[in-house]
């Protein structure tokens, strides 16, 4: 379960891609790439929010990132992975810059600040999957969502409530955190009778979720 983004100042040097990039805008729900596909390009999120997902050999998935504005996906295929090892599906309306592999390495090498710009998002990525990886271990499933809606609302970022994806469904927060809907189901709505969460919108199509920051005392509740 990843949330991690890109320094900004990586889009300066991406502007210097024009040739071997391609500006796809894609409506909601569409497959960026697909578990298994070639791996021969570099994709930055420009606008909107993708979903990562992995199946297992048994046809269990799981959502194992979600990557907003400023994110890299697929940047594997740099050190010489030659085929996709998960799913990316727009959660929605969104506008990525797709960037061929050699173009990318020429980026790289020929820009010395972008190649340290792009390693410490690499290194902030990497941080970040070993926490998830603590985080399935050694916490309880209702610790592993109220970390989830903090990290998914930037929690700590400008200190209140934001919301967080329009319309999650219980089913992503489910195969993000490792248990079932039902549990899910429980905790949503245990955290929002103590007031940690709010719904806003109701039924409209801008509906959402507010985290508030008291849900952080079940994240350090032992």
């Amino acid at each position: 379960m990843e949330f991690t983004q890109m320094p900004t100042n990586l889009e300066i040097f991406l502007k210097k891609a024009d040739k071997g990039s391609t500006t796809l805008l894609s409506p909601r729900k569409q497959i960026i790439f697909s578990q298994g596909d070639r791996a021969d390009a570099v994709f930055h999120i420009q606008a909107g929010k993708v979903k990562l997902t992995v199946i297992s050999e048994h046809g269990k998935e799981a959502v194992v990132g979600i990557l907003e504005r400023g994110a890299f996906l697929g940047e594997s295929c740099l050190v010489g992975q030659m085929v996709r090892t998960a799913t990316a599906t727009t959660l929605e309306d969104s506008r990525i810059l797709r960037i061929d592999r050699a173009v990318m390495l020429r980026l790289l090498q020929a820009h010395p600040k972008f190649a340290e710009s792009f390693m410490s998002y690499l290194l902030l990525h990497s941080i970040r999957v070993q926490e998830d990886l603590v985080d399935q271990l050694f916490n309880s499933s209702e610790k592993r969502l109220a970390r989830a809606l903090l990290l998914l609302a930037h929690f700590g970022k400008e200190g209140k409530p934001e919301t967080v994806i329009a319309k999650i469904s219980q089913e992503t927060l489910a195969e993000m955190i490792g248990t079932t809907r039902s549990r899910v189901s429980f905790f949503m709505n245990k955290f929002r009778k103590l007031g940690f969460i709010d719904y806003t919108g109701g039924a409209s199509r801008n509906s959402g979720l507010q985290v508030h920051s008291s849900l952080l005392n079940v994240v350090l509740h032992d």
